[in-house]
């Protein structure tokens, strides 16, 4: 390819399996409990983003337990907050997600992750991904969470990337879909969960990574078509 392109991705819960990482992290506190409690903290964790804006991730997590467990009636020990951040680490990438970024890479696409974590926490899962990574966005570099808009007008002003050489892919609708399609990015939606949002704004919709070096090209060459 004789000009740049970009594929950016959202990272937990489109390439690692956050879910798995929160339900894992809850189960040990309060074992027998951990899939009931993901669902809890799903609704809590981007009110904490709404509210602390420049919040750490490690402490969004920590705050977002937190209330997980109150509303489910349970004791939370202070220390016990942590947890999620610890487990971080070892949270695991979806099975498919290492060849579709390899693919990516091998067909000529610089590869960005555009995330809401902290620096420390991209870096340990950088290593699990298998794949260099040519540029990384965090919310503690921009001081905002997605679906702010942030994440994507840093990554565009920092590497000079124009919209026509750029797809954006990620799991979540609300964090990713959304706003960049208020940005007129493209996108391709990872509806990993089978969820029932309007998937017109999309520009693809895949049920996980496999053929995403295919899908990507299509969108971007009807893009430039």
């Amino acid at each position: 390819m004789s000009e740049v392109h970009w594929a950016t991705f959202d990272c937990f819960g489109t390439l690692v399996d956050w879910r798995h990482g929160i339900a894992t992290g809850a189960e040990l506190l309060f074992p027998g409990r951990g899939a009931e409690l993901l669902e809890i903290y799903n609704r809590h964790e981007p009110q904490v983003q709404r509210e602390f804006p420049a919040m750490r991730y490690r402490h969004v997590m920590a705050e977002a337990l937190r209330r997980t467990a109150e509303e489910a009636g349970l004791e939370l020990l202070e220390d016990d907050a942590s947890v999620l951040a610890a487990g971080i680490p070892y949270w695991p990438i979806f099975p498919d997600t290492r060849a579709a970024l390899a693919e990516l890479r091998e067909a000529g696409w610089r590869l960005a992750l555009l995330t809401n974590c902290d620096r420390d926490f991209i870096g340990e899962s950088q290593r699990r991904l298998g794949v260099p990574i040519d540029a990384i966005v965090t919310a503690e570099d921009v001081g905002t969470y997605k679906p702010h808009h942030n994440h994507f007008t840093r990554f565009e002003e920092s590497f000079g990337v124009t919209r026509d050489r750029w797809v954006h892919v990620a799991q979540s609708y609300f964090h990713d879909m959304v706003p960049a399609r208020e940005l007129g990015i493209s996108r391709i939606w990872i509806n990993r969960l089978h969820e029932s949002d309007d998937p017109s704004i999309a520009d693809a919709v895949l049920p996980g990574l496999h053929g995403l070096a295919e899908t990507v090209a299509q969108v971007h060459l009807g893009r430039r078509g």
